[in-house]
């Protein structure tokens, strides 16, 4: 946490917890974020208000079971990837951003093709009789050999 948001959260556990628990609970996260201790435990009365900071330094219980051990949002931990989990999170919004590109370019694309059809080699070829670029003559065989 920074700035001012860092210092509310403290007058708040002081409040819950008094100073020396608020100092207890820096210890534990001092502890559990330098992994000296990982299973270091959090004040009694700090449990009960904390559910978020459980969260975040770990001991949370997943749905799914899979957070076995030291599996924090601190530590990058996400199960069953284990540290590597933030690889395969980049990888997945690449996907999205990809898709999201290709959608937009398949949809720009039809809209082109919709209002600019490709006209037949008969209509050009009348296009350019009706402008004058080729005679009668010329019109004619040409329009033999495209039939």
């Amino acid at each position: 946490m920074m700035g001012d948001s860092h210092e509310a959260m403290n007058n708040m556990m002081i409040q819950m917890m008094g100073e020396q628990g608020e100092e207890q609970m820096h210890v534990v996260m001092g502890k559990r974020l330098s992994g000296c201790d990982t299973s270091a435990a959090f004040p009694s009365q700090g449990i009960s208000f904390m559910p978020m900071m459980q969260m975040m330094m770990g001991g949370w219980s997943s749905p799914t079971g899979l957070n076995q051990g030291n599996n924090s949002m601190m530590n990058f931990g996400f199960t069953p990837f284990g540290g590597f989990g933030w690889i395969f999170m980049i990888l997945w919004w690449i996907l999205i951003i990809a898709g999201i590109v290709a959608l937009i370019k398949w949809l720009t694309s039809q809209s082109r093709g919709t209002y600019h059809h490709e006209k037949s080699p008969l209509e050009i070829l009348k296009e350019r009789y009706a402008k004058g670029e080729i005679d009668r003559k010329e019109f004619e065989d040409k329009k033999k050999d495209l039939t």
